[in-house]
């Protein structure tokens, strides 16, 4: 069984939209695109080579797949020759052809779809970005592992990484960093169901 893992850049609230560039994703009139740049410098760019390096494949939504074919295909640097050279999933209900190099539409339900790559054979299959895609993946409880990068700003609306139909459960840190520009990475992988409890002077949680 291969695991799906989500990366993202995130904000301290939240959201995940746009955070590389200001017409990235404009939808619902997002004014603040390109807010993760300022953070990212050597670290981040060594753990993303790093997580990339380390996945079987990639899966990407139709935003994710247009603004990577139209970035990757003539790079010439080590990140370039890892995305260019991994099996690529994109998931659109609006493509009816994929042109990038070892790239393969998903055809049919997104989910069914996903589901079906992670029975196969092969190294994790990881996305970047794709919020939309990362709703749909939440909602039928298909993602084993999160890698975050936070930063310390706050965007107020924005499409978030954790929208309203993601299934309750636990997650278990497995890495915590500080970044050298004032983000943080947090890794986590799912642990069972939501435990709840209460708190008070009765308890020994007080």
């Amino acid at each position: 069984m291969r695991k799906l893992v989500v990366t993202a850049f995130v904000t301290a609230d939240g959201v995940m939209q746009a955070p590389g560039g200001p017409d990235e994703d404009r939808d619902g009139g997002f004014a603040h695109g390109g807010w993760a740049v300022p953070f990212i410098g050597e670290r981040v760019l060594e753990l993303m080579l790093e997580f990339t390096r380390g996945a079987g494949a990639l899966l990407l939504g139709r935003k994710t797949y247009e603004e990577f074919a139209a970035t990757w295909p003539p790079a010439d640097d080590p990140f370039g020759d890892v995305v260019n050279g991994l099996p690529k999933f994109v998931a659109s209900r609006t493509l009816s052809e994929v042109g990038w190099r070892n790239c393969t539409l998903l055809r049919g339900d997104a989910a069914e779809a996903v589901a079906e790559l992670k029975r196969g054979e092969g190294g994790d299959i990881q996305v970047n970005g794709s919020s939309e895609l990362v709703q749909t993946l939440l909602a039928h409880d298909l993602v084993d592992e999160f890698q975050l990068l936070v930063f310390p700003v706050l965007t107020g609306p924005g499409k978030r990484l954790f929208g309203d139909g993601t299934t309750a459960g636990g997650l278990e840190l497995t890495h915590s960093e500080r970044l050298p520009r004032g983000g943080l990475l947090h890794r986590y992988r799912r642990a069972g169901g939501l435990e709840c409890g209460a708190m008070g002077p009765e308890t020994d949680n007080w």
